[in-house]
């Protein structure tokens, strides 16, 4: 797993923590800054995985 892919996950978790903890205090910015956080996320993980393809592509062609 690529190091993005880890940084992106927690990124996420981050982002839900904070749009739950918006909706429970009611503070909108809050919210959508947690599902701002969740979509960065998202992104980190899809570039980590991209990433990963991408390695295990060139060692397959590197084989004899």
């Amino acid at each position: 797993m690529d190091k993005e892919s880890i940084k992106g996950a927690a990124q996420t978790v981050e982002g839900k923590i904070e749009e739950v903890a918006g909706k429970v205090i009611g503070d909108k910015d809050l919210e959508l800054r947690g599902k701002a956080d969740q979509l960065g996320g998202a992104v980190r993980d899809a570039v980590g995985a991209a990433r990963d393809t991408v390695k295990d592509a060139v060692k397959e062609a590197s084989k004899p």
